[in-house]
């Protein structure tokens, strides 16, 4: 094990037309929304790669978590979870806090994907600006916002917080 260990976290925000094309859906994201997804997300696979292989090459030791056979989705009583978690990464490196639908709100909203690479390089720690892990969350700071509420198709998201399994049931349902 190194005696040093750094991760590099990256938030990647979804483009303007494609949150705007999702705004009036209720049942399902919208097609931008899922081609955004789907594309976004294997870009950001490729990212990760980059990363690893650029570090690499300059004989740092680096690995993508979220790429290894390792990572896994498990269930408990809870719902789903895994053993990385990309989010969690990206607030402790102050990318941001967390949401009553359990996202993470950045400086530019909830609608990004997240990335990550482990490595020995050594990096100085980025501050972290915000005063508890929720304080982007307007429901949190003041309950003046429950959006997430009422966008929710699946009512799985409640002043209680979110319930993992109501969710994924949903997402089953519609296939």
């Amino acid at each position: 094990m190194p005696a040093h260990l750094s991760v590099v976290s990256w938030i990647l925000p979804i483009p303007e037309k494609t949150r705007k094309s999702n705004r009036h859906e209720t049942l399902v994201p919208s097609r931008l929304w899922s081609h955004t997804r789907w594309y976004g997300e294997k870009f950001n696979a490729a990212l990760r790669k980059h990363v690893v292989e650029v570090l690499t090459e300059l004989e740092y030791l680096a690995v993508a978590p979220f790429l290894q056979p390792y990572f896994k989705v498990d269930t408990n009583e809870q719902g789903p979870y895994s053993n990385w978690s990309e989010r969690h990464i990206a607030y402790a490196a102050g990318h941001g806090t967390f949401s009553l639908s359990d996202g993470l709100i950045t400086e530019r909203g909830i609608a990004h994907r997240c990335g990550n690479v482990v490595t020995d390089v050594v990096l100085p720690a980025s501050l972290r600006t915000t005063e508890s892990p929720y304080s982007n969350c307007l429901f949190y700071v003041n309950g003046s916002c429950k959006t997430c509420i009422a966008r929710c198709p699946a009512g799985a998201i409640t002043e209680e917080g979110h319930d993992k399994k109501k969710c994924r049931a949903y997402l089953r349902s519609i296939g």
